[in-house]
């Protein structure tokens, strides 16, 4: 096999070649002077299994036509098969039309993907399972609950204090999963939005004074629902909130907003590439996707199955 990296997330993409024992594939991934993406595969891939690692994250267009640029190169110079590995899949959440005369543009990127040449899609919690059904090629969503699980018992005391906490109602099969892993208790924070980004708490499901609860979600975007539900929690009695969700977009003021939260930690994977603000908050931690995007990938060039890995 060989492996491409683009410029979203070189620091995951070296993790993945280092787990795989596979060097990322010589390229350049550049700019002309007008911002247009330029790309030159260094190596030959005729007839080789390609995997291409890049997140859609900010800039989610500019990370995005890259992706596509690297596809096309790859399918011109002959590669056997393509499979674009995207930890973070960008403009999810438009996955559905939430009002006249509003775009489907998550089935509009799936359909870029696959015209530019992909034969195969990886990627890591999609925010909603439907997604996979936008391809019309292989699929392969990835699940961050065993990795969150593992860091769980590794930090946090087993006891019948802990408690896992969906979010919103939308989350409750993601938390569910989690915590049967963890044979935990769960309950649901009943948010109401008000507009894209915009939300306020309207109920707590399920009795969790004196409980330390964890949070679990796959994006954090503003992180401004995030820390109004800590604080409703709070409120409600309970004695510590942590929050892990798998894709850390923290744009805006949210690493601020973080910081002055009473969120004990949050703890998201390194799917996405963090700016240097991130580094030295205390409440902010980072955990590895890349052995599981590593095995992901090697289970299909090895024709194995991927599902295994959640079993």
């Amino acid at each position: 096999m060989k492996l491409l990296a683009g410029n979203s997330n070189h620091t995951l993409a070296q993790a993945v070649s280092d787990h795989l024992d596979v060097p990322l594939t010589k390229a350049q991934v550049k700019r002309f002077a007008d911002n247009e993406v330029w790309v030159t595969i260094d190596e030959n891939v005729r007839g080789e299994d390609v995997f291409v690692i890049q997140s859609t994250s900010y800039p989610a267009n500019d990370n995005l036509m890259e992706l596509l640029i690297c596809i096309d190169a790859l399918k011109r110079a002959s590669a056997k098969r393509i499979t674009a590995v995207m930890p973070y899949f960008g403009y999810a959440r438009q996955d559905r039309k939430t009002g006249g005369r509003t775009p489907i543009s998550a089935k509009l990127v799936a359909n870029l993907i696959t015209r530019a040449g992909a034969d195969r899609v990886l990627t890591m919690d999609l925010h909603s399972g439907q997604i996979q059904g936008f391809f019309d090629i292989p699929t392969d969503n990835l699940l961050a609950a065993p990795l969150m699980a593992q860091d769980i018992k590794e930090n946090y005391e087993k006891s019948s204090e802990l408690m896992i906490v969906s979010p919103d109602v939308g989350g409750v099969v993601r938390a569910l999963a989690l915590a049967s892993r963890l044979n935990a208790d769960l309950a649901i924070v009943d948010k109401r939005r008000s507009g894209p980004g915009k939300s306020e708490v309207a109920n707590i499901i399920g009795d969790v004074a004196g409980r330390r609860l964890i949070m679990f979600d796959d994006i954090a975007d503003s992180a401004g629902t995030l820390c109004s539900a800590a604080q409703s929690l709070m409120d409600a009695g309970a004695k510590e909130v942590s929050a892990y969700v798998t894709h850390g977009v923290l744009s805006g003021a949210a690493v601020e907003r973080v910081k002055n939260s009473v969120l004990k930690e949050l703890v998201i994977t390194d799917s996405i590439g963090q700016p240097d603000h991130i580094e030295g908050v205390k409440k902010i931690r980072q955990v590895t996707c890349a052995g599981l995007i590593g095995e992901a990938i090697r289970r299909i060039a090895n024709e194995e199955s991927v599902s295994k890995l959640f079993d």
